[in-house]
C-alpha cells in the first residue's frame, strides 16, 4: 500500500495539518513532496510527525496514537491529550486519513467494530476526527481478507460517522464521494473500470478526466 500513501500525500494541499489514523494511514507520513510542507498531527499529543523510523531506531517514548515509534521534526511541539482534542473538535484540522471496515455510497464511514459479539471494538478518535476534521480520506484495501468489498450501498457495520467521508484511495483506484454518489477519479495501471465494478458494492460513475 506503499504507492496508495504516496498519492495520497501528493494530494494533501501544502501547509495542510492533517491527522493520520492507525495502520495504513501512519505511512503517508513517510511522503512528503519536495518543496511542501505538511504538519502531520498525533491526537495523543504531537503536532510535527515525521516518517516512520527504523526498526532500530525508534525511541519508545514517541509514540503515535497506535503505540508506535515515530519522530519529531525540528519545530514540533508536544502537548496534554486534552488540548490536542481540542484541536480536532475546534475545527483546526484540515485533513484526516482513516481506515475502513466499510465505507457507503453516501460517504458513510464504518471503522472501530464489525459489531459481531467477539468483535474488540476500537473506537480511538475517530468519531471526534469525523466529527471535527475539514476532510475526511479513507485509506485501505479495496476487499477484505476474504473477498468482500469494503465500499457497499449501505454500512452493515456500527458507523463511525454518517455522510463524513470525501474521498477515498485503494489498491484499485481513488474515489470521490460526491452528491451521494461514487465517482471514480483514477484507476491503478492495469485496472478497468468493468474489473472495478465488479469488485465493488455499490455502483460507480466514471469521471470523464480519468
Amino acid at each position: 500500500m506503499s504507492e496508495v500513501a504516496l498519492q495520497v500525500a501528493l494530494d494533501i494541499p501544502n501547509g495542510s495539518y492533517v491527522n493520520l489514523g492507525i495502520g495504513i494511514p501512519e505511512l503517508v507520513a513517510d511522503y512528503v513532496p519536495q518543496g511542501r510542507e505538511v504538519i502531520y498531527h498525533t491526537e495523543n499529543g504531537l503536532l510535527g510527525m515525521g516518517p516512520v523510523p527504523s526498526a532500530d531506531a525508534g525511541d519508545p517514548e514517541l509514540i503515535n496514537a497506535g503505540k508506535k515509534c515515530i519522530t519529531a521534526l525540528p519545530g514540533a511541539c508536544f502537548f496534554h491529550h486534552a488540548d490536542s482534542f481540542s484541536m480536532i473538535r475546534g475545527g483546526h484540522i484540515d485533513y484526516c486519513v482513516l481506515g475502513a471496515l466499510q465505507v457507503s455510497a453516501d460517504g458513510d464511514l464504518a471503522n472501530w467494530s464489525t459489531g459481531e459479539p467477539n468483535a474488540i471494538p476500537a473506537v480511538g478518535g475517530a468519531m471526534d476526527l469525523v466529527a471535527g476534521a475539514k476532510n475526511i480520506v479513507v485509506i485501505s484495501q479495496h476487499s477484505t481478507k476474504n473477498g468482500e468489498p469494503k465500499i457497499v450501498e449501505t454500512c452493515t457495520y456500527p458507523l463511525t460517522g454518517k455522510k463524513v467521508v470525501n474521498r477515498i484511495y485503494t489498491n484499485l483506484a481513488v474515489i470521490d464521494v460526491k452528491d451521494n454518489r461514487l465517482w471514480v477519479s483514477k484507476l491503478a495501471p492495469g485496472v478497468s473500470f468493468e474489473y472495478l465494478q465488479a469488485n465493488t458494492g455499490a455502483i460507480l460513475q466514471m469521471e470523464s478526466d480519468c
